[in-house]
């Protein structure tokens, strides 16, 4: 969860009321955050800074990133203020300020809004929370300004109307924050290459063919979304007018920034919680439209449900009232059995009945909910029969000797597939889109490749190393809504100066006659017959068990492999396999000595 630094004094004062440590940390668990720090009495403090709480904000309420919204929420929910009624200045559309977006900025940024802030008056503390608001918002909602970044701009040092636009990086020429050189959009990137605010953020537009840029109606760039803003249009503590603009490749999410950011700061205007609207001009389609919004959003919400999931009968009259703690405007519904809702454009979080009713029991109390017995729901707690299938392998294989081994569900793609000697079809490793290492670069599709490194890793551990894993590997599966499906596999590997072939064979055997499941002869399999079309051919009155079958696959070394085959239920099907590696597969993985695997598919068995 964010944490957000405030001033403690500020904040009481701000509350009306001054707090013991108790009190604080009290009203700060009924509301649902939580008190992390209290600098006052740390060492560490200097002692000309005034002291400071350090408040864990839930991840959701990004209304709460800043002093103002936390001062705003404990004073509503204490009863101390009414929830602000915000709104837009009525500015006739021919005399708005407006943002041109050209159709050049799909390539690389598609969506922008504005919004003006008239007749602030800032203080150092009020400065500070304000670019600290628009800090924790890139780092939280905005992905770290991957889906939205956010401009500040003096409005008086540059005159609309505006127009965002995308160019190539040569073609743009400004001064950049607090610089005093002007670059062009490839001197820039070189030039932050190595900042460490800026530098992380480079990738995100570096190499496009073309940079989102904001310019004013002389031209003047304001900003390099969403990078850095220019150094003309800075705001200072003088900054009396403030334009916002919001680029973003989220339209959503770019509607709840541009909220959140009027909303907190407009308090400061002239005219509290007013905010001069802007109007976005669309080239491609002449589509326009007014931002922000601030619309809020009704919802019909049952009483009964409410009532039930906290353990309470609260009248509807009473729910409202414990909703207006919240700062949710409710009332009741002309169905006894609902209450309306006016969700305000600050709280993006409430998207389901289930979200208010959180609002109602945190508005009501959780120490004081209810505490019921759950008679009616109790269950006798099983593990999943694959879970204890599972639990059944390791338990033998523990028995027998072997070593349980937890490798990453991750690799390499060529540790996948090349090493092995198997080639990839394009239709069954989930990759990775955008991968941190080339270690992390697919969902394993095999056990092995974990068992081969732990072993490569421990060549120093006196051999033989006899090592096992019951674990899931994934697949891509176009039959099911996810797209994929995982599958539970036991494998096994042999690391000696022999090749342990069979030492692997007699681990299966136990394994499976621990599973009661016989071996067969081939014919016994095939019910005497040579066709190897097991998917069709059943026979029910055949007894079940299991065989091998020679194989040649590039993996095992030739004649030292044979594939796993189970008779369930009249139905022949391959399980797995288990050899010898073949040599290239052990250079690949830098082991010296042979190495014997084992591999089988669990899910069959259940």
């Amino acid at each position: 969860m964010p944490t957000i630094n405030v001033d403690k004094y500020a904040l009481f004062e701000e509350l009306g009321q001054h707090f013991t440590a108790d009190e604080f940390q009290e009203l700060c668990f009924d509301f649902g955050i939580e008190l992390d720090k209290d600098t006052e009495d740390d060492p560490a403090r200097p002692k000309d800074q005034a002291p400071e709480l350090a408040i864990e904000i839930p991840a959701n309420r990004y209304d709460m990133l800043c002093f103002e919204g936390i001062a705003l929420h404990l004073n509503i929910f204490r009863g101390k203020q009414a929830t602000p009624n915000y709104k837009l200045l009525d500015v006739p559309e021919s005399k708005m300020q407006s943002i041109t977006v050209t159709k050049a900025t799909a390539e690389v940024r598609p969506y922008v809004a504005g919004a003006i802030l008239r007749n602030l008056k800032f203080t150092p503390a009020t400065y500070a929370s304000f670019i600290g608001l628009q800090d924790k918002l890139h780092q939280n909602l905005a992905r770290q300004r991957t889906l939205v970044s956010i401009g500040t701009h003096d409005l008086d040092t540059i005159q609309g109307p505006f127009t965002y636009d995308a160019l190539p990086p040569k073609d743009i020429n400004f001064t950049p924050l607090n610089q005093t050189k002007k670059m062009s959009g490839e001197e820039l990137m070189a030039f932050y290459e190595t900042d460490k605010h800026l530098g992380r953020f480079l990738h995100i537009i570096r190499d496009k063919p073309v940079y989102p840029v904001i310019f004013d109606a002389n031209k003047t760039v304001c900003s390099l979304p969403p990078i850095i803003n220019g150094d003309h249009s800075k705001i200072t503590l003088e900054t009396t007018n403030v334009f916002i603009e919001i680029t973003a490749t989220d339209q959503t999410k770019l509607d709840i920034v541009c909220n959140i950011m009027v909303a907190m700061f407009s308090r400061y205007c002239e005219e509290a919680f007013t905010i001069e609207p802007v109007k976005i001009i669309s080239e491609h389609n002449g589509a326009t439209r007014i931002t922000p919004s601030l619309a809020t959003r009704v919802m019909d919400v049952e009483v009964d449900y409410i009532n039930k999931c906290c353990g309470l009968e609260e009248s509807p009259a009473a729910i409202c009232k414990l909703l207006g703690k919240m700062a949710l405007a409710a009332e009741p519904s002309g169905d006894p059995k609902f209450i309306k809702i006016q969700v305000p454009s600050t709280r993006a979080d409430v998207l389901h009945a289930c979200d208010v009713m959180e609002d109602v029991a945190i508005g009501y109390g959780f120490n004081k909910l209810p505490r019921l017995s759950p008679n009616k729901t109790a269950t006798i707690g099983k593990p999943l029969p694959i879970n204890k299938l599972g639990d059944i392998v390791r338990h033998e294989c523990a028995m027998a000797g072997w070593i349980e081994v937890m490798p990453l569900i991750l690799c390499a793609h060529e540790e996948n597939f090349e090493w092995l000697n198997r080639v990839d079809d394009g239709t069954t490793a989930i990759k990775l889109a955008n991968p941190k290492s080339v270690e992390y670069q697919v969902v394993r599709t095999s056990l092995l490749p974990g068992l081969l490194k732990t072993l490569r890793e421990n060549k120093s551990v006196r051999l033989p190393l006899q090592i096992v894993e019951v674990a899931d590997i994934a697949v891509k599966d176009e039959s099911l809504e996810r797209k994929s499906r995982n599958e539970r596999r036991w494998a096994a590997a042999f690391y000696g100066k022999t090749s342990g072939f069979e030492v692997v064979h007699g681990l299966l055997d136990r394994v499976l006659s621990m599973l009661r499941i016989a071996f067969i002869t081939r014919e016994e399999g095939l019910d005497g017959g040579k066709s190897m079309d097991f998917e069709v051919k059943q026979n029910p009155s055949e007894a079940d068990g299991y065989f091998i079958e020679e194989i040649n696959e590039p993996t095992f070394f030739n004649g030292r492999a044979a594939a796993i085959y189970v008779r369930l239920g009249g139905k022949v099907q391959r399980i797995g396999e288990f050899g010898v590696l073949h040599p290239t597969v052990l250079e690949k993985f830098d082991l010296r000595y042979p190495v014997s695997t084992l591999e089988v598919n669990l899910e069959v068995f259940l």
